[in-house]
């Protein structure tokens, strides 16, 4: 896997607003201040959703991976650091390069007008991120790309049949998937940014530290060993006697661990938890579903082939995010169950739509969200404005569990992507060219799905 340098990249003087072509609806932009209304109350759990599952894929942003999505918010082109018009080609997930997405790559492609670096992002600078593919690149501009519709058709057939959120943005401006997953499970990452420089927490011992980022997004404000406490939402469905499982890939590459968010957490990685709640390989999730022994919370990640991650080589993706869908649709918890896709981080990937400025770290820029539910609206593309905690508040108001962070207390529940008062809808199988059993009985994969 490639590793980019983190290094400053130095924003453009051009002053451009960020501008679109292509897709339909206007423009997402959205004043900080507007973000309150995510304070909403909470909803009113139904009782009819019992299991939930967040699927975690790795590194596109909304655009690269559903444009030309009938009803959503997408761009035909953009813009470069020279102002020059860009026009967007089409890239398959299987290219053998990566693009750079460090916090640095953040500040370049917002290429933003605010005191505070990162602001008013003018979403004009993807041009200056570097792309791994040096001078065999297939395109002048690889950044500015979308992954061809026959790649990511299953991906479409489930927006179709159930929720698309188009307007999905990442809590952290970061767009280490490290710190990603961190939002995922406590709602917060410590104030770090970028990735480790070893082991993904615990295993890495005193030496393995991570970089923190000052309250006015100064890089560095200073370096803390990335083995910590924060209160995860792990802890509160156990506080809540609540069943719950991550499902992530084993690796032996330096340090021997598990690809899991919850190997940062010491009471996590030192206690119980670990041995009872961190299952691997990812795969045992399809096992799990059919035996009958779903947890009421389940994350998954993806193996590296699997991951969507650019670089990667392969195109697996969307078969094995179907695969989950299917099983669980084919289970006994289909009308118990709702489930979350997104995209950790965006990759490097182009993307019209600025973020809001919210804090000191966030937010980042806009992911792709997928819904799926016997209770999801069929062929919904919601517009409302979610980040990670959207998904952490729908578990913490499914139940009754309290906030972690500021980012679950502001944002706001998709719980208006679901019907609770139709009955539940059948399942219909999507289709993908990988099905379960291939799944099933894949080569075991010891490649970290992505080291940043």
């Amino acid at each position: 896997m490639m590793r980019f340098a983190t290094r400053c990249i130095g924003a453009a003087t051009l002053l451009l607003a960020a501008c679109n072509g292509g897709g339909s609806g206007a423009s997402f932009g959205l004043p900080a201040a507007n973000l309150a209304a995510g304070s909403a109350p909470a909803f009113v759990p139904s009782g009819k959703i019992k299991h939930i599952v967040i699927v975690v894929q790795e590194n596109r942003s909304f655009n690269n991976l559903f444009h030309g999505f009938q009803g959503a918010k997408y761009a035909d082109y953009g813009y470069g650091s020279n102002g020059k018009k860009i026009e967007l080609v089409p890239i398959g997930l299987e290219e053998y390069w990566d693009i750079d997405h460090s916090s640095y790559a953040f500040f370049a492609a917002c290429n933003g007008t605010g005191k505070i670096p990162g602001t008013h992002c003018r979403m004009n600078g993807f041009d200056l991120e570097s792309a791994g593919c040096g001078n065999s690149c297939p395109f002048k501009h690889p950044q500015y790309a979308y992954v061809p519709y026959s790649e990511v058709k299953p991906y479409f057939d489930i927006g179709r049949q159930y929720v698309l959120a188009d307007r999905m943005y990442a809590s952290n401006f970061d767009a280490s998937s490290f710190i990603s997953h961190q939002y995922i499970i406590s709602g917060q990452a410590e104030s770090a940014v970028n990735y480790p420089v070893s082991a993904w927490g615990c295993p890495g011992g005193r030496s393995d530290d991570i970089t923190e980022v000052g309250p006015q997004r100064q890089i560095p404000h200073g370096y803390e060993v990335v083995c910590w406490d924060p209160r995860t939402l792990g802890d509160e469905l156990d506080r809540a006697h609540v069943s719950w499982a991550y499902y992530a890939v084993g690796y032996s590459s330096g340090n021997p661990g598990i690809w899991s968010a919850y190997q940062a957490i010491d009471h996590i990685y030192n206690g119980p938890d670990w041995k009872k709640d961190v299952i691997t390989p990812p795969s045992q999730f399809l096992t799990d579903v059919k035996n009958g022994k779903l947890r009421s919370v389940s994350w998954v990640t993806p193996t590296w082939t699997n991951s969507d991650h650019a670089g990667s080589g392969s195109k697996t993706g969307p078969s094995w995010v179907t695969s989950l869908v299917n099983a669980v649709g084919e289970s006994k918890y289909w009308k118990s169950t709702a489930m979350f896709i997104f995209w950790d981080d965006y990759g490097g990937w182009y993307d019209a739509e600025p973020p809001a400025y919210t804090d000191y770290d966030g937010l980042g820029f806009r992911l792709p969200m997928l819904i799926v539910s016997a209770y999801a609206k069929k062929g919904f593309v919601s517009h409302e404005h979610y980040e990670h905690g959207s998904i952490l508040k729908f578990v913490e108001d499914t139940f009754g569990l309290r906030r972690l962070a500021a980012s679950d207390r502001r944002a706001k529940s998709p719980a208006d992507c679901f019907n609770f008062n139709a009955p539940p809808r059948r399942f219909v199988e999507i289709h993908a060219p990988y099905d379960r059993d291939f799944f099933l009985h894949q080569p075991p994969d010891y490649h970290i799905p992505d080291a940043e």
